[in-house]
C-alpha cells in the first residue's frame, strides 16, 4: 500500500520508522494532496528532484496542513534509504564551496539533516551534522504563524540541542560532552583558530569565565546562543567565528 513502510525496513528506536512522526501529523500527510500526487512511488533517487523543488522547511501550517518538506521527511522514513545515500544528500556538489551554497540543494541538505537526526546513532549525528554549522545559507521556515527567515546553521543547531523541530519530537540525543568523556567522539577542533592571531588569549579568557566548574565550553551557548550564532554569520567578525567553532554547543 502507498502508506506502508518498505518491506525489510529496520526498526528505529524500537519502532516503525514512520511512527517517529506523530500520529496526527502522519495522518494529515497521508490525506494531503501533495502526498498523493507527488510522493507515490518515490525512490531515494527520484526524491532528490522533489526536494530541490522545496522552497521552505517546516512541519504544519494554516489549518494543520503538512508542508511538502514534512511529506518528504515521512517518505524518507517510509523507504529508509541507505546511509551512503543520505550522506550524499548532505554532500551536494555546491556544499563543497566554502562561501557559496546552492539555493536549491540547501533544502535537500535540510531534509537529510532532519532524517539523520531522527534515525542515526548519536555519534553519526554529530559527525555528519556539525559541518553544516558552517553553512550560513538563508532558509525559509513555514509554520502556523506564516513564513519566517532562519539560517542553516541555526536550523542544525536546533536539531542538535532542542527537543522539537518542525513540529516533530526528536529522539533523545546525548550531549556531546558525554560522548567525548566516554571516548565515543573526539573533541571539536577549529582550523580557524590556528590561523587567527591571539588564539591563546581568547582561549584563556573563555577558560577563566568558568574555570572553577570546567563548563567554559557551554557558557556562551547556554546563555546567549542567538548572539553567538549571529556573530558567526558576520563576515567581519573572524575572531567571533573562531571562538564560536571552538566553544561548540554542548
Amino acid at each position: 500500500m502507498a502508506n506502508t513502510t518498505v518491506a525489510g525496513a529496520l526498526a528505529i528506536h524500537g519502532k516503525n520508522p514512520q511512527f517517529l512522526v506523530e500520529t496526527v501529523i502522519r495522518n494529515r500527510i497521508y490525506e494531503s494532496n501533495y502526498w498523493k500526487e507527488h510522493c507515490f512511488a518515490l525512490t531515494a533517487e527520484s526524491l532528490i528532484d522533489k526536494a530541490i523543488e522545496v522552497t521552505y522547511i517546516g512541519g504544519v501550517y494554516g489549518n494543520q496542513r503538512p508542508t511538502s518538506f514534512m511529506c518528504l521527511v515521512l517518505k524518507l522514513l517510509q523507504i529508509q534509504p541507505e546511509k551512503e545515500i543520505l550522506v550524499e544528500y548532505l554532500r551536494a556538489e555546491e556544499f563543497k564551496q566554502v562561501v557559496s551554497f546552492s539555493s536549491s540543494n540547501k533544502y535537500l541538505r535540510a531534509l537529510a539533516a532532519l532524517y539523520i537526526r531522527l534515525t542515526f546513532r548519536a555519534v553519526d549525528v554529530y559527525e555528519l551534522l556539525e559541518p553544516l554549522l558552517k553553512d550560513y545559507s538563508k532558509i525559509r521556515l513555514r509554520g502556523m504563524g506564516g513564513y519566517s527567515l532562519t539560517f542553516m546553521d541555526e536550523y542544525v543547531y536546533s536539531l542538535l540541542t532542542e527537543e522539537r523541530v518542525c513540529d516533530i519530537i526528536l529522539p533523545r540525543l546525548p550531549k556531546r560532552q558525554v560522548l567525548e568523556e566516554n571516548g565515543d567522539l573526539g573533541p571539536r577542533k577549529s582550523r580557524l583558530l590556528d590561523a587567527i592571531e591571539g588564539k591563546s588569549d581568547a582561549g584563556s579568557e573563555l577558560g577563566r569565565s568558568d574555570s572553577r566548574t570546567g563548563h567554559h565550553r557551554t557558557l556562551v551557548h547556554d546563555t546567549y546562543p542567538e548572539v553567538v550564532l549571529g556573530l558567526a554569520r558576520d563576515p567581519l567578525s573572524a575572531r567571533a567565528v573562531a571562538v564560536y567553532l571552538q566553544i561548540g554547543y554542548n
